[in-house]
This record gives C-alpha cells, structure tokens and sequence, in this order.
C-alpha cells in the first residue's frame, strides 16, 4: 500500500468532519472517474435563494439545534485500499522490513508477479473520533499494525508502521493546510454567517442524475469550495475538497455522499465516493456505525506515543 492511499484516508474524514475527504492521508493516489464525472452535467437554472437553500438543507441535515448539541462523534467503517494483489505486495513490503527503504522497496515490488486485475477492493478497517474546536483521530489496521493520524486542532501528527517508520512524523505542509482549512462536525453551511464564509448560488447541475444546487462557498481565508445541494432532498450530495497534490501538482478533489441514514436525529451519509482529478479510479469509504457524543479524553488528542523497540506500533485500545 503506498503512502498517498494513507493520505487519501485522511483527506476523506477530513471532508466527513466538513460535510462539504482524515480517511483519505494514510491511502493511494484516487481522482474523479470519468463515469462520475460525465454523469454531472448542466440542468436547468434555480428556483430558490440560496438562503431559503441553505434553511432546507440545515433542516435536511436534522437541524441546527441537534448538530449544535454535538460535541463528539465516533465512526467506525473501513476504507477501499487497492485491489487484492496490490495489497498483497504491500503486506509482504510491511511485513518484510522494507518500507523505509524505498529503492529497496521498489525494486522488491517490481520482482512480484502481477495477477488479473481485481474486480473488488480491500477494505481496510478504520476508526475516526472527533471533537470540538476541530479535532480529530484516525486509526487505520494494515498488515497487523495500527496506521495513527491526530489533528488536535492546531497541530498534526501521524505514525506509520506499516512502513516500519516507527518515529511520529509531523504533518506535511499541505496535510497541515488542508486540515486547518477544515470545518467543524456540523460542515461548512451551518452558521456559515458567522464563520465569515459567502455563499453564491453558481445554478443547477446533474448529479446522479437528479437535480442540484451549485452552492460557491468563499471562505473567511479566501478558500473557495463548491457543494451540490439535491434539489428534491436538499441533502448536500456532492462536495469539493481541498485539492490533492499528484505529479507535482494540484489535482481538484469530490466527495459524492450518499446512503443517508439517520442517527439519534442527526441525517448522514453512509458512503463517502472519492474522485481526484485525472485520476479513473474513485475510492469509497463507508460507516458502518456512529456514535453521538462518546466520552472522548483529551488524551485521545494528544500527539501518539512513538512505537516501542522492536518495529511494531503499540496496538490501539478502543474505548
């Protein structure tokens, strides 16, 4: 598994927290399939304010008095991570002792028969917690071993075992500007006033093949993102992310939401499709459980332990 598929996982929970992509930081490289990107087309031009939008949607979503009582959430789900045999090249690179060396590594991958493409994806378990002002914790299991990335809200961190890199490494420029960027548990629209964002209605676009709203968001730091708000269910059904960087450059990102369910009031998806730009394959991650408000330490934030001596990451508790 390389290390972008990690990073993918990251940049998805980031966009999960922003209901606008953290289990996209710690997976492969993804972008925009053709299929999803063909399917979204121009419609027809829109009927409604982008106030009276932003009302439906809030109400939608279960309302803005239900999300403001939210102080913590827990997911739980797993995460495409490439096909069967690229995931089995991984494991005998983890597993093997050769992920910090990447010369070594390469040329390790390059000797292991390639099979028939794979029709379905690895899923890899993960847990993400989150908490108010702006925090969140992904763990991700690979090969035996427990992927970790902590964003406390001002800081990131993340340890990669899977790569026997046992020290914990900082967050790179862009993960940490990707992730500061990010909004809080309830997504960008709600309060969006007060958070100093501008909202422009861009006019009406397939998605899905249903209606949706095109919704520019203009952040207070000068970031600007689009949402499709579905002009039937005014849930936000597709929404861009920061941008990925690939090739040595910046390649838009789209998050397409769907399966929404409610829990304890609150309406949210249960399938997150990631598309990258130029890039033909997409990634889903998909929850297969939420919990409102579980008692998180602040320690649950805190920067990881380094692994102990020995190469194996400490294995992760969950509370």
């Amino acid at each position: 598994m390389r290390t972008s598929n990690l990073s993918l996982a990251r940049r998805t929970a980031h966009l999960i927290r922003g209901r606008a992509a953290i289990c996209l930081g710690l997976l492969c490289g993804i972008g925009p399939s053709s299929a999803l990107a063909a399917a979204d087309a121009q419609s027809s031009r829109p009927t409604l304010t982008v106030s009276q939008i932003i009302e439906k949607h809030i109400a939608a979503r279960g309302g803005a008095s239900a999300w403001h009582g939210v102080r913590t959430l827990s997911m739980l789900g797993k995460i495409e991570a490439g096909t069967p045999d690229s995931i089995a090249r991984s494991e005998r690179l983890a597993l093997g002792g050769l992920g910090a060396s990447i010369k070594k590594g390469g040329a390790n991958v390059a000797s292991v028969p390639e099979s028939a493409p794979a029709v379905q994806q690895v899923l890899l378990p993960f847990r993400l917690d989150e908490a108010r002002p702006h925090k969140s914790r992904l763990e991700l299991e690979f090969a035996g071993t427990t992927a970790i990335q902590v964003f406390d809200g001002q800081s990131g961190w993340k340890l990669r075992p899977y790569l026997n890199r046992e020290d914990v490494e900082p967050f790179t420029r862009d993960e940490a500007k990707s992730e500061a960027a990010g909004t809080e548990l309830d997504g960008p629209l709600f309060d969006y006033a007060a958070k100093g964002t501008h909202v422009a209605l861009q006019g009406v676009e397939k998605v899905g093949g249903h209606d949706a709203y095109v919704l520019k968001l203009t952040m207070s730091n000068g970031d600007v993102r689009q949402v499709w708000i579905d002009t039937q269910s005014f849930l936000d059904v597709k929404l861009e992310g920061p941008p990925r960087r690939l090739d040595s450059r910046m390649h838009t990102v789209w998050v397409y939401q769907r399966d929404f369910r409610a829990v304890q009031g609150l309406i949210m998806p249960f399938v997150y499709e990631t598309a990258v730009e130029g890039v033909s394959q997409t990634h889903k991650m998909l929850i297969e459980s939420v919990t409102v408000n579980p008692r998180l330490e602040d320690s649950r934030f805190a920067k990881p332990q380094r692994a102990l001596a020995g190469g194996s990451a400490p294995r992760v508790v969950q509370k």
